[in-house]
C-alpha cells in the first residue's frame, strides 16, 4: 500500500489539511505536501474534491487453486552479505519443492549483495533480485511493499522466511496485507502432498505441546523458521539458475520510520548464531560471579558463551546469551552445558547440536537424555580440570 499526491490535479484548496488526524499535511506554494509518518488512513483522500490523492488498495485475496505454484524463500541480507538462515531454508525448501514437484525460488531485496550464485548451489531454481540503494538497510516499509508486489505478480504457493529480528518484524505485515495465514517460529515443515498443504509445526504452551498448523484456503501459505532449526545441505556447485531482476519503485511508498544508525551488540565475543563451539551455564552455577568459570572455559576453547533462561532472568548475563525457546536456537559442532538441568524450553534451542556434553551433579537431570557425553559431577571441580588440561595442550 502507498499514497500518491498528483500535483497536477492539486489546486491547493487546503481541504485535506484539517482532515489529517496526525497533522501531516501542509500547503506549500499552493500545493499540498505530505510529511513522514502517514498511516494511510484515507481521511485526506476522502476530503479531496479533485481526486488528487490516491491510496493503493489492499491486494485481492488469493484462494488456493491451480493458479498458484512454487516455493519461495526470503533470502535475508545485511550490509550486502546473505545470512546463513537463507541457505538453511533453501536446503529444506528444496525438499518441499521436490515433494510438490514445483520450483524453488529465492527472493533477494537489498543492494550490491554478494554471492547471489550461492543461492543456486543450495537448491534455488530462480532468484528474484531487487537491487536498490533504498533497500540496503532493510527498511521494513520498503521490504513489505516490495515482497507483497512480488507475491501478487508471481503468485507462489508457499513463502518461508527466517524468524530473525527482521523476519519477525515485516513478514507478519506481508501476510496481513495479503490476508493469508502465517505460522511463526516453526521448528518443522512438511508437505501433505495429496492436498498440497504446508504442515507447519511449532511449540506451544511453553514448549509442552507441538502444534501442526495448516492454511487450507488462502495462498500463499507462509511460515517463519528459527535460524539453526534446519541444517544447511551440501552445496552443489554445478547447479545453475535464472536471475530475474525486478525494479524497485519507491514512488508512492511512505516509510513511517527513519533509520539513524546501526549499533552492533558488543557483549558477545563470539556470536552464538555463528559459533562452532558454545559453552553454556545454568542455574547450577549458583551466583553471577561463578559465571566467570564458564566464561574462562569458553575463552580457552575459543567458544561463544551461552546461558539458559534463569541466569538471564536474574540479570547475570544479557539476553543476547540466552539459548532456548525464548532465546536463540543454535546448532554448533560442540555444545557444553554446565549446571543446566535441561528444561524442555532450553532443549528446544540446542538439541540439534552435533555433539552435546553435559556436566551436572544430578544423574537424573533431563539434559542427559539428549547429551552425547554426560559427566555426573560437581561442575566446580570438573570445569577447572577441563580448563587446566586445555591450557596444557
Amino acid at each position: 500500500m502507498g499514497i500518491t499526491i498528483d500535483l497536477e490535479k492539486c489546486v491547493g484548496c487546503g481541504n485535506c489539511v484539517p482532515a489529517c488526524p496526525f497533522g501531516l499535511l501542509e500547503i506549500v506554494d499552493d500545493k499540498v505536501q505530505l510529511k513522514e509518518g502517514c498511516t494511510l488512513c484515507g481521511a485526506c483522500r476522502d476530503a479531496c474534491s479533485y481526486d488528487a490523492i490516491t491510496i493503493k488498495t489492499l491486494p485481492e485475496i488469493v484462494e488456493a487453486g491451480d493458479s498458484v505454484r512454487g516455493v519461495w524463500v526470503y533470502a535475508e541480507q545485511r550490509r550486502g552479505h546473505l545470512k546463513s538462515v537463507a541457505y538453511e531454508l533453501l536446503s529444506r525448501g528444496r525438499e518441499l519443492a521436490d515433494t510438490l514437484q514445483t520450483e524453488l525460488s529465492a527472493v533477494c531485496l537489498g543492494h550490491d549483495i554478494e554471492g547471489i550464485d550461492r543461492l543456486f548451489t543450495y537448491g534455488a531454481d530462480k532468484v528474484y533480485m531487487v537491487d536498490s540503494p533504498d533497500l540496503a538497510d532493510n527498511q521494513e516499509d520498503y521490504l513489505t511493499y516490495q515482497l507483497v508486489e512480488l507475491i501478487r505478480e508471481y503468485r507462489p504457493e508457499i513463502v518461508i522466511a527466517g524468524a530473525t529480528a527482521l523476519g519477525r518484524a515485516f513478514i507478519p505485515r506481508v501476510a496481513s496485507i495479503l490476508r493469508t495465514g502465517l505460522t511463526a517460529d516453526c521448528t518443522g515443515l512438511d508437505i501433505d502432498n495429496e492436498k498440497r498443504l504446508l504442515l507447519q509445526t511449532r511449540p506451544t504452551f511453553g514448549g509442552n505441546i507441538m502444534a501442526t498448523i495448516i492454511c487450507p484456503n488462502k495462498r500463499p501459505q507462509m511460515a517463519t523458521v528459527r535460524p539453526r532449526v534446519f541444517k544447511k545441505g551440501n552445496p552443489d556447485n554445478s547447479r545453475k539458475g535464472q536471475i530475474i531482476n525486478v525494479d524497485f519503485k519507491k514512488e508512492g511508498i511512505t516509510s513511517k520510520t527513519k533509520l539513524l544508525n546501526f549499533i552492533d551488540a558488543v557483549t558477545e565475543r563470539v556470536k552464538l548464531e555463528d559459533a562452532d563451539i558454545i559453552v553454556s551455564g545454568g542455574r547450577g552455577l549458583g551466583k553471577p560471579e561463578n559465571f566467570k568459570l564458564v566464561a574462562e572455559l569458553a575463552e580457552v576453547m575459543g567458544a561463544a558463551l551461552g546461558s539458559s533462561r534463569p541466569p538471564v532472568d536474574e540479570g547475570w548475563l544479557p539476553y543476547t546469551h540466552q539459548v532456548g525457546q525464548t532465546g536463540k536456537t543454535v546448532c554448533p559442532r560442540l555444545y557444553i552445558a554446565c549446571g543446566i538441568s535441561g528444561a524442555i524450553q532450553h532443549l528446544a534451542g540446542m538439541q540439534t547440536s552435533d555433539v552435546i556434553v553435559a556436566i551436572n551433579d544430578d544423574p537424573n537431570a533431563p539434559i542427559f537424555e539428549v547429551a552425547t557425553y554426560g559427566i555426573v559431577g560437581d561442575l566446580f571441580q570438573v570445569v577447572p580440570m577441563l580448563i587446566e588440561k586445555l591450557k596444557e595442550r
